[in-house]
């Protein structure tokens, strides 16, 4: 692989699988079944919404409702054991790579899920680019192991710089999606999502080939890798378990979106949030509507880090933090790309420094929509802080270097449909 510190490092090892697959006879709608990735479902509306949307939703299997974690998580292996006795779920008769398209109107993203081998991130393989928390890999981890199940693919991303699209994996992606689907649905946001199956030896050859010649950025999944590797080190190797289910997306053919993800503050009111900044942010009210106050805060994230606090029913840019205040909270050991990041400011700066806030569920909530964010600040009392995206390209700068960012930082998509297809490790 052509990338700094890491010609040696084998690439990408993606192999087939029996997908396991809702049976649309038995559910009816395929899209009422489908959720979005554990993460991102908004609590507790989203899962009401997403649980009475049918009684199959896979949401049941990925954040199962019970009193206590052990009791959640026996459920979902309770219910996956059932569906699949039932036949509601079923695995494909032979192993396939496949390849998964999602539409909206001028967004068109191709990529091939399969099976890949788990690396760490030393090995310059499979980069991350976020932090993760211990507590949501150990939740991850306990409810993969008693569903023995990939239940969601993570989304990673590679770059085919300079390629002949003519052969690889794009050029089997091309072949295929004149093809009939394997499913074709359209979800409640919008998005047409088609799959199909590739079991053709030469054309699986063909992808596979492709794919050894790169690296891949996880661009959504950290907490789900982390958790793979985890339980990948509780089996004895060679297993199923050296595998983890993933999308990968070719970037070059199919850039993706990069939004931020917004913070929620419990516990802190805008009055004392803004209190607490005093003059060591420029602070200035901006008019609505969110959609404007969005915009000024992109032309000020152009020149300083900047950030858009919302809850009082206004909305409050700060930006162009005293550098006095940056060079005492910000460590120095990390490229300057990280150093300047508004999520390293944030963290270092106003969370752990001006606010004094724990990085912790009871203090922060993390929301990818940020209209959302500004309602529940509205409704519950506390500050909303909106983020603007970073571009891929200083992720993939920093994941490259091996320097992760505060967790959360980025929100790439669209992200894949948790529900299409499954992968079991245990049968």
């Amino acid at each position: 692989m052509n990338t700094a510190g890491h010609t040696d490092a084998a690439g990408l090892d993606l192999i087939p699988f029996r997908g396991v697959r809702y049976v649309p006879r038995r559910v009816g709608n395929l899209a009422a079944v489908t959720s979005p990735p554990y993460d991102v479902v908004v609590r507790p509306d989203g899962l009401l919404h997403l649980e009475s949307a049918d009684p199959h939703n896979i949401v049941r299997l990925i954040l199962p409702q019970a009193t206590d974690p052990a009791a959640r998580n026996q459920q979902a292996a309770d219910t996956l054991r059932d569906w699949l006795a039932e036949g509601i779920l079923a695995p494909d008769t032979e192993p396939s790579l496949y390849v998964y398209e999602q539409w909206d109107g001028d967004i068109l993203q191709r990529g091939v899920i399969g099976a890949l081998r788990l690396s760490e991130a030393g090995e310059g393989v499979v980069l991350p680019h976020e932090d993760v928390m211990p507590h949501v890999v150990e939740d991850r981890a306990a409810l993969m192991r008693a569903t023995s199940a990939n239940l969601e693919p993570l989304l990673l991303t590679y770059r085919s710089d300079g390629e002949d699209r003519s052969k690889g994996a794009t050029a089997v992606i091309d072949r295929v999606v004149p093809r009939e689907p394997l499913l074709a649905t359209t979800t409640e946001d919008g998005f047409h999502h088609r799959l199909w199956a590739v079991t053709d030896p030469a054309e699986i050859a063909e992808i596979r080939s492709s794919l050894a010649a790169h690296q891949a950025l996880i661009a959504d999944g950290h907490h789900r890798w982390a958790t793979n590797l985890r339980l990948r080190a509780e089996h004895p190797s060679p297993s199923a378990w050296d595998y983890g289910l993933v999308l990968l997306v070719d970037t070059v053919h199919y850039p993706l979106r990069v939004r931020a993800i917004h913070r929620y503050l419990h516990r802190l009111p805008v009055a004392d949030a803004l209190a607490a900044i005093g003059d060591s942010f420029r602070v200035r009210t901006v008019a609505g509507p969110l959609g404007h106050a969005l915009d000024v805060l992109a032309e000020a994230a152009a020149e300083s880090n900047a950030f858009l606090l919302a809850g009082d029913g206004a909305f409050h840019l700060i930006d162009r933090p005293s550098p006095g205040l940056l060079a005492r909270t910000i460590r120095d050991d990390h490229p300057e790309a990280w150093r300047t990041l508004d999520a390293t400011v944030l963290h270092s700066t106003l969370l752990d420094h001006v606010w004094r806030i724990p990085d912790a569920p009871e203090h922060i909530a993390y929301i990818h929509d940020a209209e959302a964010t500004v309602e529940k600040a509205e409704r519950d009392g506390g500050t909303a802080v909106l983020m603007h995206p970073v571009r891929e390209e200083v992720v993939r700068d920093l994941a490259r270097q091996g320097v992760t960012m505060p967790r959360k930082s980025t929100s790439f998509g669209p992200k894949p449909a948790t529900g299409l297809v499954l992968r079991g490790l245990a049968f």
